[in-house]
């Protein structure tokens, strides 16, 4: 911590302080971040919430660290501003409501007391609840409330702001507890809601610095998926180190991150590790004859599920390279410019040929933030904006974006990437920004969508009976179908779909499945429904071996 502990009989807390429990909470909401993770209701890889809630606070934490206020409301502004533009997913952009309702109430106020510590409860309380269109209860929104009455009850006999955390942390592990109670598919699942136990931590986690309690802090930390910027590696190249080495594995045992680092630095530089969902990404720069070094070493650890090799030099020569820029709108001043959420390199393009004039990289497992999705379209030369997000725990944030900027933004709430894909083609740069944001709304609703991975883990839910490893189907949301084969999870969907219906389906095949693997399936698709046109195009989406509109 920056500072030395306080004990838990301190009856006032300053900005320093609170400095230091934002860093606890931080530290403990990381220690646990894949234990929230894994509580994703749906058995496919977006268990994301506890990555979005730490690279959330991580924001905040960057805004915060250099900072000396010693008045507890700048401290807390400075908190909220951090966390709001870092804000990812739905939980990570409801903890930056709750951080801005926190900030409001103790704008004038210099030191915390017991009070005012409940004041701010309930101003995070009612800021998260307006920032959701349609508040579901059984999630994080309701721990928060759960938290701010306990805080109240707390005050009629203390006003020590340490003892009043001191109960409000059971409170929120109550609360966590009953959310299946309140929300059946979590009940089905077998699970609490990841997003309030995201919030159970990071408040446990003040409490257990302010009780000195350690926190468990690995030396090593380990990056999210999504905050793993590997093209950043390709600016410098270390002389001597002639291969990029990618390997995707799961270990067979807990991974120890010093030891493991430690190992590949023995053996090359540019070391970047990755998790998410439990599968671990390591990418390392490494000379010649040592480039199936980490390969064997890994393959020792557990179970490898994708290599990828590239030659560098050859690379940075030109041969081979997939840097290929993609041509977006040029807008000019006055016109729409629609800013677009894409999970893979095809699917840019297709968006890019549509006309859309900014792309963010983004999607499931790798939400973008409220930062990144602003910084898209600040600098385009025109006020009229359109986001289209693609991905409902991408809408939250997309929302943020449009209330921190002076442009004319208006969010288009797709949901997928059909939706997006099909909104864009009702699309006019010269038209009126509100009627044309109408007519893509229109548009997206007329189209179906679906998804097809392989499931992360057993489980029973609307009515389908899921093993890990097998296929599945999602079709516009809903899980459909379980199946031993891609294909046969494929003809389900788009029968449940009633596929015979439309006119045209487009399959989007993933960067795991080959053009040949894709031709294979969409040749079946064609077989099985003659009298509908049936396309396929390259999204290279990770993770979903498929994405399907049917339209």
């Amino acid at each position: 911590m920056s500072d030395s502990a306080f004990p838990l009989t301190e009856t006032r807390i300053d900005g320093l302080a609170l400095k230091n429990l934002v860093e606890a909470g931080l530290t403990w909401l990381r220690t646990n971040q894949q234990t929230v993770n894994a509580l994703n209701v749906f058995p496919v890889p977006d268990g994301d919430t506890g990555t979005n809630m730490v690279l959330t606070m991580q924001s905040a934490w960057n805004e915060i660290k250099d900072l000396g206020h010693r008045h507890i409301g700048q401290m807390a502004a400075a908190v909220a501003q951090g966390a709001l533009m870092g804000a990812r997913g739905n939980s990570g952009v409801i903890l930056s409501q709750i951080w801005r309702g926190i900030a409001k109430a103790l704008q004038h106020v210099e030191v915390l007391d017991g009070p005012a510590f409940v004041h701010a409860l309930a101003e995070a309380r009612d800021t998260a609840y307006k920032g959701v269109v349609r508040p579901v209860e059984g999630t994080i929104l309701t721990v928060i409330k759960d938290v701010a009455a306990a805080a109240e009850e707390a005050l009629k006999e203390t006003q020590d702001p340490l003892q009043i955390l001191e109960r409000i942390v059971p409170a929120a592990d109550a609360s966590v507890q009953r959310t299946p109670e309140l929300l059946p598919i979590l009940k089905q699942a077998g699970v609490v809601d990841s997003g309030g136990k995201g919030l159970f931590f990071l408040l446990e986690g003040m409490l257990r610095y302010a009780k000195g309690l350690p926190l468990d802090a690995p030396v090593v930390t380990v990056q999210p998926l999504s905050a793993l910027k590997l093209q950043e590696t390709m600016e410098v190249i270390e002389e001597g180190q002639d291969f990029e080495v990618v390997v995707d594995f799961y270990p067979a045992q807990p991974l120890d991150l010093q030891a493991f680092y430690s190992r590949l630095e023995q053996m090359g530089t540019s070391i970047q590790v990755g998790e998410g969902d439990g599968m671990y990404r390591m990418h390392i720069h490494v000379p010649l004859e040592k480039r199936y070094e980490p390969i064997d070493y890994i393959m020792g650890l557990g179970t490898i599920t994708k290599v990828a090799m590239e030659n560098l030099v050859a690379q940075m020569g030109g041969a081979g390279s997939s840097a290929e820029r993609l041509e977006l709108a040029n807008v000019q001043p006055g016109q729409i410019a629609v800013v677009a959420v894409s999970p893979g390199r095809g699917l840019s393009r297709i968006f890019a040929s549509l006309g859309v004039a900014a792309i963010v990289e983004g999607g499931q497992t790798m939400n973008p933030s409220t930062q990144e999705i602003l910084a898209a379209f600040e600098n385009l030369p025109t006020d009229k904006i359109i986001i289209l997000p693609n991905n409902k725990n991408i809408i939250l944030a997309a929302n943020q974006a449009r209330e921190v900027t002076v442009k004319q933004v208006v969010v288009v709430p797709s949901r997928t990437i059909p939706q997006g894909l099909a909104a864009m083609l009702a699309h006019d740069p010269d038209g009126e920004i509100e009627k044309v944001a109408e007519r893509m709304m229109q548009a997206m609703e007329r189209v179906r969508s679906g998804e097809i991975t392989v499931a992360t883990r057993s489980v029973e839910l609307d009515g389908v009976k899921v093993e890990q490893g097998q296929a599945i189907a999602l079709l516009d949301g809903k899980l459909v179908s379980s199946a031993n084969s891609l294909e046969e999870a494929l003809l389900t969907l788009l029968e449940k779909a009633s596929a015979q219906n439309y006119e045209l389906i487009t399959l989007f095949y993933g960067a795991d499945l080959s053009h040949s693997q894709a031709n294979r399936l969409a040749d079946l698709v064609r077989e099985r429904y003659p009298q509908q046109e049936v396309e396929l195009q390259e999204g290279g989406q990770p993770y979903y071996a498929l994405l399907v509109s049917i339209e």
